[in-house]
């Protein structure tokens, strides 16, 4: 359990030079206490977000490999592809995490748009001629 560390202000009189507070010590001790809250705070989502997707029956994310070109010159870009989705969803409010497997050249930014409850589309920003995007979709029941 994290145990919280209450700081308090180094206080000096800028007259004297006299300390009138003497603040927390910026230490490792205090810092690395602050490193393991934050993990701690960040296991905790994690297993939430799992126990949350098991209750939607969404434990398992659709899974699929896209391969994308672009035939133009940079800064201009056709990579866009369109992807069906295996099970319509009732809503598009689904999660898409993109993965980049293979590239050629400067993938960029990955781009997920249009979304429906059967498909969306997908591209990069980049200068790359062609790339492989792993992509796991989730949620939208």
């Amino acid at each position: 359990m994290y145990k919280n560390t209450e700081w308090i202000d180094h206080v000096v009189d800028p007259d004297t030079g006299t300390v009138v507070q003497e603040g927390t010590p910026q230490s490792a001790v205090n810092f690395n206490n602050e490193e393991f809250g934050i993990l701690d705070g960040h296991i905790a989502l994690q297993m939430m977000m799992v126990a949350v997707n098991q209750l939607n029956g969404e434990a398992y994310p659709e899974i699929k490999d896209i391969s994308m070109t672009n035939m133009l010159k940079y800064p201009f870009n056709n990579s866009a592809q369109t992807v069906s989705l295996s099970n319509t969803r009732s809503n598009a409010n689904y999660q898409v995490d993109t993965y980049v497997t293979a590239a050629n050249g400067d993938v960029g930014d990955i781009i997920v748009y249009d979304k429906l409850t059967n498909g969306f589309k997908i591209r990069y920003d980049g200068s790359a001629s062609s790339a492989t995007v792993r992509v796991a979709i989730r949620g939208g029941s």
